[in-house]
C-alpha cells in the first residue's frame, strides 16, 4: 500500500515537471479529456502556477462525449477560469485501413495534428501514464514528435537522472508526459486526498460505472458496484481487470492500439 509521502514526492515531480515544460517549451498548451487523468494534470497545473493555468486547455471534440462528460467540461471550466479551446474533430480520420473502432479514435489524431498546424504549438502537455497500456510504456517525458505528429518509438531520447532533452524538432512539436510515473491507483489516491471533482460517469450505478471515458460510440462500462471513491480504490486494489476492458479499439486487432499510437495518438 501506498503511503501519503508516495502520493506527495509524485505531486512535487509533477509540479516540477510542469514548470520546466513551461520555462522551456513554448508555445505550450494542454489536451484536457476530462477524464480522471487529465482532471488530475489539470488540477496539478493549477498548483504549480499558484491557481492560473497560463497556457491554452484544449478538448479534441468528436461530438461523441458522454453527456456528463461535456457538462462537466463546461462547469469546471467556469469555475477554475480556464482558456478553454474546443478543437472539432474531422468526422473521418486519414487511415481508411484501420479497424472501425480505431478509425473513431484517430479522428483525435486528426484534430490534434490539425491544432498543431494552426496554432504553432511546440509542446503539448498530456496526461497519459506508463501502467495504462502496454504501448505507453514505452514513452519518454519529453517525447518528439516529427511533422506528422508521428511516433517513433525506436529512436527516442534517453531520460536518465532527469535529464531531459527539450528541443523541439524541425516542423515538430514534443509531447510532454508528466504523470508517466502514476499509476491508476495513484490517481484515485490523488484524487480522494485532493478532494479533486470528478465526472460522476465513474462511479456504479446499476452494477456498472465507466473504469476510463472515451467517446459514447467507442467506450463501454464494467460490470462494478463501486459507488465511492473508497470503494473504486478498494477494487482496483483487487482487481486483475485491465483498465481499459472498456475501449472497444484496443480488442480489435492484436496491433491495433499501437498502430494508433504510432500515428500520432495520444
Amino acid at each position: 500500500m501506498h503511503s501519503d509521502r508516495h502520493i506527495q514526492l509524485l505531486e512535487s515531480r509533477t509540479i516540477w515537471l510542469l514548470r520546466e515544460a513551461y520555462a522551456r517549451v513554448r508555445p505550450l498548451c494542454l489536451l484536457w479529456s476530462v477524464g480522471k487523468d487529465s482532471n488530475a494534470l489539470l488540477w496539478l497545473a493549477r498548483k504549480a502556477f499558484f491557481g492560473r493555468v497560463p497556457f491554452p486547455v484544449v478538448q479534441l471534440d468528436t461530438g461523441l462525449e458522454l453527456d456528463e462528460v461535456y457538462e462537466f467540461r463546461d462547469r469546471i471550466a467556469a469555475e477554475w477560469k480556464l482558456d478553454l479551446r474546443i478543437e472539432p474533430c474531422p468526422p473521418e480520420p486519414a487511415d481508411p485501413a484501420l479497424p472501425p473502432a480505431s478509425r473513431a479514435a484517430a479522428r483525435k489524431t486528426c484534430g490534434l495534428q490539425a491544432l498543431i498546424a494552426r496554432e504553432g504549438y511546440r509542446g503539448v502537455l498530456v496526461g497519459i501514464r506508463r501502467d495504462e497500456q502496454a504501448t505507453r510504456a514505452k514513452e519518454r517525458v519529453f517525447s518528439p514528435r516529427g511533422p506528422d505528429g508521428a511516433w517513433d518509438v525506436r529512436n527516442q531520447p534517453a531520460e536518465f537522472w532527469d535529464l531531459f532533452e527539450t528541443s523541439v524538432p524541425e516542423g515538430g512539436h514534443l509531447r510532454i508526459h508528466p504523470l508517466l510515473d502514476w499509476t491508476e491507483l495513484d490517481i484515485w489516491r490523488y484524487t480522494r486526498a485532493e478532494g479533486l471533482p470528478i465526472v460522476p460517469l465513474y462511479f456504479a450505478r446499476d452494477g456498472k460505472r465507466f473504469r476510463s471515458l472515451g467517446e459514447k460510440n467507442i467506450t463501454r462500462p464494467i460490470a462494478s458496484t463501486a459507488a465511492t471513491i473508497d470503494e473504486i480504490i478498494a477494487e482496483l486494489e483487487a482487481t486483475r481487470v485491465a483498465e481499459r476492458s472498456g475501449r472497444t479499439m484496443d480488442h480489435e486487432t492484436e496491433d491495433s492500439f499501437e498502430r494508433l499510437r504510432t500515428g500520432g495518438y495520444l
